[in-house]
C-alpha cells in the first residue's frame, strides 16, 4: 500500500510540475507565433499553418481562409507555415516561387518586399515584449506598486557602502544617472554589477553628494541547484508595515512601469551573458525546458500573481533570444535581411543553406548545454529531495 501511495503521490507531483508548465509555454509561445501571423495577415501573406507544438497532431481545425490551427504533441515551441515555405523555419525562398501563377506569388511570403518580410519575422518577438508589457502593468495598476523610500537604515562596518563613505539617513537619488524610486531599485542595480564601480547620488540631510562604490562579488546557492554571483555594498534598509508602500497606478503610470520592467529584464539578461562570456558569471544559470517546468510548478504553489509573473518574464526571454542573430531564429532572418537590404540583393540560396545549418548546430549546441545543467533538477526529481 505504501508503494502504491508513493506512486500516485509521484504522478500528482509530475501533474503539479507538468500543468503550470504547459500553460506558461503554451501561453508565451501562442503570443509570439500570433505575432507572425497577424503581420502576416496584415501583408496578404497566405498562412498554411498555426501550430502549437511539433508532431503529430493532437487536435485542430481550418479557418475561412485555410489556415490548419493544430496542437501537437511536442509542447517545446511552434510556428507558422506559410503557402511557399519548404521547412517550418521559413528558410530560405521556396525552389517553387518562380513555378507560381501570379495570384499564388501574391499570398507567398517570399515574394513580399524587403520591409514586409522584415516586420512579419520581427512581430514575433515584439508580440513577446508587448506581452509582458501588458501583464506588468495589469499586475501594477490592479494589485499596485510596492515600494520603500530608498533610505539606508544602517551601513555595514568595512563594507563598501563604508568605504564609499555612506551613512545612516542618507537617501539615495541616483545610479549611474538613473532615477532611483525604491529601495528595491536600489538592489536590482547593485545586484547585477558586481564588480563594477557604481556613482551614487545622495541626499544627506539637503547636501547632495556623489559617492561611488564598487559591490563586491558573493556567490549563493539558489533553490535549483545553480550558483548566482550578485553584487552587495553593505546598506541595509529596515521595514516595518509604515514603510512599505502599497499604491494602485493608474493606467499611463502602470504602462511606463511595465515598459520599464521589461526592459530591466532585457538590460539584466543581457548584462549577465556579457558576463558569462567574460567569466564574471556562471553559465549554469541557463537552463532548458526542465528548468522552466521546475520553475513553474514552483511558482504555481506561489499563487497566480507569481504565476502571470514568471509568464511575462519567460515571454521577454524567448523574445530577446529569438532576437539573436544566429540562423533559424528570427534574429537570423532579420541579419539576412539587413546583408539584403546593404546589397540591394538577397544571399544565394546556398549561402542561405550553409547559415541555417550552421544555425541549427548553435541552437542544438545550446539545448545540449541547456539539458546538461537540468540534470540535476532531473536528479532531484528521481530521488524526491525537494
Amino acid at each position: 500500500m505504501a508503494l502504491i501511495s508513493s506512486f500516485f503521490d509521484g504522478i500528482g507531483g509530475f501533474l503539479f510540475v507538468l500543468l503550470p508548465f504547459l500553460f506558461v509555454l503554451t501561453v508565451v509561445v501562442f503570443i509570439h507565433e500570433l505575432g507572425h501571423f497577424l503581420v502576416a495577415r496584415w501583408c496578404g501573406v497566405n498562412v498554411r499553418a498555426f501550430s502549437i507544438g511539433f508532431g503529430p497532431e493532437i487536435a485542430g481545425f481550418y479557418d475561412r481562409h485555410g489556415t490548419r490551427w493544430r496542437i501537437a504533441w511536442i509542447p517545446l515551441g511552434g510556428y507558422v507555415k506559410f503557402m511557399d515555405d519548404e521547412n517550418a523555419a521559413s528558410a530560405g525562398p521556396s525552389a517553387r516561387l518562380e513555378e507560381m501563377t501570379p495570384e499564388e506569388r501574391a499570398g507567398a511570403f517570399h515574394a513580399k518586399p524587403l520591409w514586409q518580410r522584415a516586420a512579419i519575422v520581427a512581430a514575433g518577438p515584439i508580440a513577446n515584449f508587448l506581452l509582458a508589457i501588458v501583464i506588468f502593468a495589469l499586475m501594477f495598476s490592479l494589485i499596485g506598486v510596492r515600494s520603500t523610500a530608498p533610505r539606508v537604515d544602517e551601513v555595514v562596518p568595512n563594507s563598501p557602502a563604508a568605504v564609499a563613505g555612506f551613512m545612516p539617513g542618507d537617501v539615495i537619488l541616483e545610479i549611474d544617472g538613473e532615477p532611483v524610486e525604491s529601495f528595491n531599485d536600489v538592489l536590482r542595480t547593485v545586484s547585477t554589477s558586481p564588480g563594477r564601480e557604481l556613482t551614487f547620488k545622495v541626499d544627506r540631510g539637503g547636501a547632495i553628494l556623489n559617492l561611488r562604490a564598487t559591490p563586491e562579488r558573493q556567490e549563493i546557492q539558489d533553490s535549483l541547484g545553480g550558483t548566482i554571483v550578485r553584487g552587495i555594498i553593505g546598506i541595509r534598509r529596515v521595514t516595518t508595515p509604515d514603510s512599505m508602500e502599497l499604491r494602485k497606478a493608474g493606467p499611463l503610470e502602470a504602462l511606463w512601469l511595465g515598459v520599464r520592467e521589461t526592459n530591466f529584464i532585457i538590460t539584466s539578461t543581457l548584462s549577465y551573458i556579457g558576463d558569462v562570456i567574460i567569466g564574471r558569471q556562471s553559465a549554469d544559470q541557463l537552463g532548458g525546458p526542465i528548468r522552466i517546468a521546475e520553475v513553474s510548478g514552483q511558482v504555481a504553489k506561489i499563487g497566480p500573481e507569481a504565476l502571470l509573473n514568471l509568464i511575462a518574464v519567460i515571454s521577454v526571454s524567448i523574445g530577446l533570444i529569438n532576437l539573436f542573430p544566429i540562423p533559424l531564429l528570427d534574429g537570423g532572418h532579420l541579419l539576412f535581411y539587413a546583408i539584403e537590404a546593404l546589397r540591394r540583393k538577397p544571399l544565394s540560396e546556398k549561402t542561405q543553406e550553409i547559415g541555417f545549418r550552421i544555425g541549427l548546430a548553435v541552437v542544438l549546441m545550446l539545448m545540449v548545454f541547456a539539458t546538461w545543467n537540468d540534470i540535476p533538477i532531473v536528479r532531484r526529481w528521481i530521488i524526491g529531495n525537494g
